[in-house]
């Protein structure tokens, strides 16, 4: 745990609601084995005109974040508000970014998994040969890879490769996700690590070897898996299991 004292008396209800629900997802990636000691980012941003968001503390591991413990910081970088913690500027390049230029970009999700930075360094991306590769695909940019991400001038980049989709593969570095919502985000980026997962272990058996699925199909499962539907899942669905499988493990990320 971190230690830090609860804010919750000192943050609007919604600001807390956002607050839990970042400090979830975080405990779920470490949980999932997705985090990368303290050196990936998830981000959402905060209501109000001021584009402030809240996003990681650079010095604790994904396991010990909590509501209260999230750095809320504006686009420029900046606390807006006192912490002991310090933000990764990394973190800061690309999130804000994508807060900026997308307002439906409500939560933003990176990750450096291995088996997403495979597949991010693999000629052809994600291939959509399984159920879950056929989710995600059709959703998918591409971002090429421009060092760590700690140049400003990549912002414009990066929006600019991500347009309207969902996610990306960030050349040779990982994934990312973004969403209404920490739980539409957060599905999202379950169903493309996923994905990414099942095509390490299905190129093993040799790319001559796969199977294809018959013409038509993976439009078919575009249709099926997106939309407000797929929202609601999310939101209505998974969302409030993990919560109640957070709990139930360690209830402690909603302090």
């Amino acid at each position: 745990m971190s230690g830090s004292e609860s804010i919750q008396d000192q943050v609007s209800p919604d600001e807390w609601r956002l607050r839990t629900d970042l400090a979830a997802a975080f405990r779920l990636v470490a949980l999932y084995g997705w985090d990368d000691l303290v050196f990936t980012h998830l981000s959402v941003r905060v209501p109000g005109p001021e584009h402030h968001f809240l996003i990681n503390p650079y010095d604790l591991m994904f396991e010990e974040i909590t509501a209260s413990s999230l750095v809320k910081i504006d686009v420029e970088g900046r606390a807006v508000a006192p912490t002991p913690h310090m933000v990764n500027p990394a973190g800061f390049t690309i999130h804000s970014a994508v807060h900026m230029a997308r307002e439906d970009a409500q939560a933003v999700i990176h990750l450096h998994t291995p088996y997403g930075q495979a597949v991010s360094a693999m000629r052809d991306g994600l291939l959509p040969l399984t159920q879950t590769a056929m989710v995600a695909h059709h959703d998918i940019a591409f971002h090429e890879y421009e060092g760590i991400a700690t140049d400003l001038d990549e912002r414009q980049r990066l929006v600019a490769d991500l347009g309207s989709r969902n996610l990306m593969l960030l050349r040779n570095h990982g994934t990312l996700a973004v969403g209404p919502s920490v739980a539409v985000a957060f599905l999202r980026v379950y169903f493309l690590e996923r994905a990414c997962e099942a095509q390490v272990h299905m190129l093993a058996a040799g790319r001559e070897n796969l199977h294809p699925p018959p013409r038509g199909v993976a439009d078919k499962v575009r249709q099926q898996s997106s939309g407000p539907m797929a929202d609601m899942a999310a939101e209505r669905l998974a969302w409030p299991a993990l919560l109640r499988k957070l709990d139930r493990i360690d209830p402690g990320f909603r302090h």
